[in-house]
């Protein structure tokens, strides 16, 4: 998509390019008014998006990650640590645009999803290591005693006793997952800081989007933050 395209695509046809006069005030409520639905389509349909899916990928496969690590035989584990670590270490904009430019058959939106979900998985199976790793040793030893299978063990007995001290570290990696998703405009996606962006290049404008964008931005994490700790309770009140 060329510019013209893309500012027709991210500036609503309503909003006009400011006068003089209108240009030197420093903040106008009409013009905040105006741009705020686009704002909000921009953050529900990529960035939240994103953030969503992209947790719910890190989430699952973090677990994953932890538990090969420490099931597999050593050769392997050491294999899929060195992966991880890679993964983690590597910026994610390098990431976005190696999948962009190497799989050119790919949306990239689902780039975006992969990536996200992806590299910050490698961050949760760490905090989910360090929750296994702090399940007491007698826990192992009566699973043992017991005779209960592999399967049951970690299901019932570690998984539990794991998230409970892994819940509020996984709440902020997917707060960090907010604040990484302007990195998308190195993909062509355009999320709600681009928007802003381009929205204040066309019409001279940039206090007002760019402090709806973080409004935005503070709103959902502060509303993140209070589930992760409202979800952290509900799990030691069931402990």
């Amino acid at each position: 998509m060329n510019m013209l395209g893309l500012l027709a695509h991210v500036v609503p046809a309503t909003v006009d390019t400011p006068d003089i006069d209108d240009s030197t005030s420093f903040w106008r409520w009409d013009f905040a008014w105006e741009v705020l639905p686009q704002m909000l389509s921009s953050f529900l349909q990529v960035t939240l998006l994103v953030t969503v899916v992209g947790t719910m990928i890190a989430v699952v496969l973090g677990l994953v990650i932890a538990i090969l690590i420490r099931l597999l035989p050593k050769p392997l584990s050491l294999l899929v640590t060195w992966i991880a670590n890679f993964i983690r270490m590597t910026p994610i904009v390098v990431q976005l645009l190696v999948l962009f430019y190497g799989f050119v058959w790919m949306e990239p939106m689902t780039i975006a999803l992969l990536v996200y979900g992806v590299h910050y998985s490698t961050y949760m199976s760490e905090v989910y290591r360090a929750g296994i790793d702090s399940v007491p040793t007698g826990q192992w030893e009566a699973t043992t005693a017991l005779s209960m299978p592999a399967t049951r063990t970690w299901r019932r007995v570690i998984i539990p006793q794991a998230l409970r001290s892994t819940v509020p570290s996984l709440g902020n990696y997917a707060i960090s997952m907010f604040k990484d998703t302007p990195f998308l405009i190195s993909i062509s996606v355009m999320e709600m800081v681009t928007t802003a962006l381009e929205i204040g290049g066309f019409t001279y404008r940039y206090i007002e989007t760019i402090t709806i964008a973080g409004l935005i931005f503070l709103i959902a994490s502060y509303g993140t933050a209070v589930l992760v700790n409202r979800l952290e309770k509900a799990l030691a009140y069931a402990h």
